[in-house]
């Protein structure tokens, strides 16, 4: 029979739509976690009320009442066999899951920071080379989850962490790949992968190409959006063009018909084999001398870097054999840089024929659209298919405090209407550029979008604008992604109306997850308006099915997702 499909109701205000996957117990619970979620005495000590309890229930009390409120609501379940029911359920009533195992370790703030320091130090920091200092560890910042409720931190240990991390990872993509039917996405972050001063120098590297390129072409952003061709440099060097070593750094750079797309050859980077203190020198435009963009780098941490390219190839490999995206997720702006770079290399490596990697753009910084679309430029002129997810961005509070206390210009975007700007004016040019595609019959899914939102007004302008460009749902290059838990009356809507529609799906046992509720809970201090629209819409299904006899109405869907 053919899957059932529901109008949508683009206000988002219709209680059965958003609630007929959700037990009548299941509504009553998530009530009440709304209502906990509204007491900011509660939420404030979250986290030290949560480990009084268990500390006087015991553990095995302690965890039944956390399944059967709190972790029951934002939780898929324990491991990978646990969560199968919930993917099952999900799946019948048109949505897609974005698997994320989210243990964390509970570190104190002085652990948390011994670490970071400790690993984000390198072993040769050579006088000549002055960090900028946006790339300087600073002790203040060290604890990165400071003032981030949205995200979950990795602090580096040793290498062997970071294997386990990568098996972790791997498990989620079989986890996925059992119970998704071709459709699942995995979560995964660079900071678990290796250590983080490899991303902190690669990034600076990064930077400081683009202050380099900026004298030669007069402009600011990446060489690529310039079209200067090896002839344009080979007249800004020509006082010493006959030099050896500037002929063989011309030679390396990757060009095609339209000029120069990258200083270095990047696409080394994700090559295990990789020496990454030889790859970044410029030549002095005066003297011809070759200098170092980045210290030079002992062989101890090379090996750490190739490592951490190494599990990043196992997992994305891992990611096609499976047919399971991968989503990378975006973090501080001071690893960002390095981490769009892999990422992106890795989209030219493994997305050739689809869509497997997908990186993420924050779109409260002030440059997000100017990043998303020299990346467009580059999958377009390299020929490989292209995944974003947009989201507004977990770190914003830390990135102006630490902005200002270290004295480099604030990255991020003035308020929060510059934010909701950033994010559909980054958005309508992907749209834009997709319509190109199915216009010109080139194959429209060259560019797939997620739209990562909680917020109800840029889901419903994704959604217009979709119809104005006449983008369809079926098209499969749009979709949509919520956490579990928050925001049902927008996701299930879409999903029963045959849009693409996705819930990140955090699972793990109950103890080691508390650090992950604690956050959400403090992350839904922050948005009591929309909470207050979940209550209403809750209270008025509740009510209706009490009225109509439906206190145990069992939800069954058959609203397959496309």
């Amino acid at each position: 029979e053919q899957p059932q499909r529901d109008p949508l109701d683009v206000k988002f205000a219709d209680p059965n739509a958003a609630f007929k996957s959700k037990t009548t117990f299941e509504l009553i619970r998530a009530y009440l976690v709304y209502l906990v979620c509204s007491s900011s005495y509660l939420v404030e000590h979250n986290m030290q009320l949560m480990k009084w309890t268990n500390r006087i229930m015991g553990d095995k009390l302690f965890t039944a009442l956390m399944k059967s409120t709190f972790y029951g609501h934002f939780v898929a379940g324990e491991d990978q066999k646990a969560i199968i029911p919930t993917l099952e359920r999900l799946r019948s009533f048109g949505v897609k899951p974005i698997l994320d195992y989210s243990v964390e370790e509970d570190l104190s703030q002085e652990e948390a920071e011994k670490r970071e320091v400790e690993s984000s130090v390198s072993e040769s920091t050579a006088e000549d080379t002055t960090t900028l200092p946006q790339y300087k560890v600073d002790r203040t910042f060290a604890d990165r989850r400071y003032k981030v409720q949205s995200a979950r931190t990795y602090f580096y240990l040793n290498e062997a962490t970071c294997e386990r991390n990568m098996e972790t990872f791997i498990e989620c993509l079989e986890a996925v790949s059992g119970a998704t039917f071709g459709t699942g996405i995995t979560a995964i972050k660079l900071t678990a992968l290796g250590r983080p001063q490899l991303l902190l120098q690669l990034s600076e590297v990064i930077m400081r190409a683009r202050q380099y390129m900026l004298e030669f072409c007069g402009g600011a952003g990446n060489v690529l959006t310039h079209h200067k061709t090896i002839k344009d440099l080979e007249q800004y060097y020509s006082g010493i063009s006959d030099n050896k070593d500037v002929k063989e750094f011309l030679e390396n750079m990757t060009t095609d018909k339209e000029g120069i797309l990258h200083l270095f050859p990047w696409s080394g980077i994700i090559n295990e084999n990789f020496e990454l203190s030889d790859s970044f020198r410029v030549p002095d435009p005066k003297t011809g001398q070759m200098r170092r963009l980045i210290s030079q780098i002992p062989p101890k941490e090379e090996e750490m870097f190739r490592n951490m390219i190494r599990r990043v190839n196992t997992i994305v490999k891992t990611a096609e054999e499976l047919d399971v995206r991968i989503m990378i997720d975006a973090e501080q702006t001071y690893f960002q840089p390095a981490i769009s770079r892999i990422t992106l290399e890795m989209m030219r490596k493994y997305n050739t024929k689809k869509a497997i990697v997908f990186n993420t753009y924050q779109c409260y910084l002030n440059n997000a659209f100017q990043e998303v679309t020299t990346d467009l430029e580059q999958a377009k002129r390299q020929n490989f298919y292209f995944g974003a997810k947009l989201v507004r961005g977990a770190y914003i509070e830390q990135e102006r405090a630490r902005a200002a206390a270290l004295g480099y210009p604030d990255p991020t975007n003035p308020n929060f209407e510059a934010t909701t700007e950033m994010y559909h004016k980054t958005l309508t040019e992907c749209l834009r550029r997709i319509k190109n595609l199915k216009d010109s019959g080139e194959d429209a899914k060259k560019i797939g979008i997620m739209v990562a939102s909680h917020n109800e007004d840029t889901v419903r302008f994704a959604i217009e604008k979709m119809k104005e460009i006449g983008i369809l749902p079926e098209d499969k290059v749009i979709c949509f992604g919520q956490l579990l838990g928050m925001c049902d009356y927008i996701t299930f809507p879409l999903g029963q109306a045959g849009y693409s529609a996705y819930k990140y799906i955090p699972y793990g046992p109950v103890k080691e997850v508390l650090p992950y509720l604690s956050r959400r809970a403090q992350e839904n201090k922050g948005v009591l308006k929309k909470i207050r629209k979940e209550k209403q819409l809750l209270r008025a299904e509740i009510v209706r099915r009490l009225m109509n006899g439906k206190l145990f109405y069992n939800p069954k869907g058959n609203y397959v997702p496309i």
